[in-house]
């Protein structure tokens, strides 16, 4: 395990978002990132939680809550030896994640290396 300070792995986890290819990036909408230290839930590294962009139809709309992307710090640094692999792991997550936000599949993220 590796003790990532928070300010530091929500800078890692800003790192993943903005290596989001810009084309890709520019097609999220109304989702928001949070790290958080634990999730309720254990073995979650991170959890999206929302309407796929993918089921969202003419419905959707008016004062719609975000779509929520949270990233889990202390789930993350303990199964990474040092920091390099967090950084790592962070990338995994944080595509894992927004790859469910375009209505991708666990099975298909776990198939395309992000699981």
């Amino acid at each position: 395990m590796v003790d990532v300070p928070a300010e530091r792995f929500e800078e890692l986890v800003g790192d993943a978002l903005d290596g989001i290819p810009d084309e890709l990036a520019a097609l999220m909408d109304n989702v928001a990132v949070f790290v958080e230290d634990r999730p309720r839930q254990r073995g979650l590294l991170g959890l999206y939680q929302g309407i796929p962009l993918t089921a969202r139809d003419a419905g959707y709309a008016g004062m719609v809550m975000p779509d929520r992307i949270t990233i889990y710090r202390m789930p993350v640094c303990a199964i990474c030896r040092d920091e390099a692999a967090v950084v790592e792991q962070v990338r995994i997550t944080v595509v894992h994640e927004v790859g469910h936000h375009f209505g991708i599949s666990d099975r298909r993220l776990h198939e395309l290396g992000y699981g």
